[in-house]
Formats: structure tokens, sequence, C-alpha cells
């Protein structure tokens, strides 16, 4: 029953991704030249409401499905990591024009190309999983 609304609840995401243009090649390449306002707009409502959901949860102590309690952990604060990790996300975001997101977005919706990229992006979860341990974190 869970996997079902899972399921529900993706496909209702997928749908507002792809009317929204989010998963346009075209919005996310106006995106990287300045050129149009709609892709932060988009991004930027999300951060504005994951802030306000994180909040909540922290303050009205909200538990997880099952009963468990939500232990949100700061992160470790260090330039270089969030430094290097966005530059490598940026750059296969733009080499690509998707995100991880959007990525099934577009699969679902006919793009049979961008099953090449998200090829490239679990072959690259591998090997990070395979060599995190030699990075400096």
């Amino acid at each position: 029953m869970k996997t079902i609304v899972y399921l529900i609840i993706g496909t209702f995401f997928g749908i507002i991704m792809y009317k929204s243009e989010a998963a346009s090649w075209f919005r996310i390449f106006e995106m990287f030249e300045f050129g149009s306002f709609h892709m932060y707009g988009i991004i930027g409502s999300a951060l504005v409401l994951g802030v306000i959901g994180v909040q909540i949860i922290k303050r009205f102590d909200i538990k997880a499905i099952k009963g468990q309690d939500m232990h949100l952990k700061p992160k470790n604060k260090s330039v270089a990591r969030y430094a290097i990790g966005g530059i490598l996300f940026g750059l296969g975001w733009a080499l690509a024009g998707a995100c991880p997101g959007p990525m099934y977005v577009l699969a679902g919706a006919g793009y049979l190309s961008i099953l090449i990229v998200i090829l490239g992006a679990l072959l690259g979860t591998f090997i990070y999983g395979i060599v995190k341990h030699k990075l400096p974190h």
C-alpha cells in the first residue's frame, strides 16, 4: 500500500515538474545564461518551502510515518566539500541539461536519450561509493 502511495505522489510530482517546464532543457539553458527568472523562482520557492517544512518539523516535534523521532543532524561545515560538490553538480547539470529529479521526468515523458544521462549518474554514484573513503570530507 505504501508503495502505491509513493508511486502516486511521485507521478503527481513528475506531472508538476513537466507542466511547470522545470524539466525543460531550454528553461535550464536560460537559467544558466541568466536569461530568465523562471527556474530561479521554482528553485527559490522550493528552498523557502523546505526551510519552512524543517522549522515546522523541529518546532512541533513531528514524528516520521512509523512514529519514530526525526533526527535532523546539522551538516559538517566545510567550504571545500560544498564548493567541489557544487561545482561538479553544476557542471553535470549544465552538460546534461537536467538535474536528478527532472532526469526521470524526461524519461517518463519519452525522451529516451536521457537514459544515457541516468546511466552515467548511477555509474558516478556507484564509483563515488567505492572511492568515498579516500576522498577528503
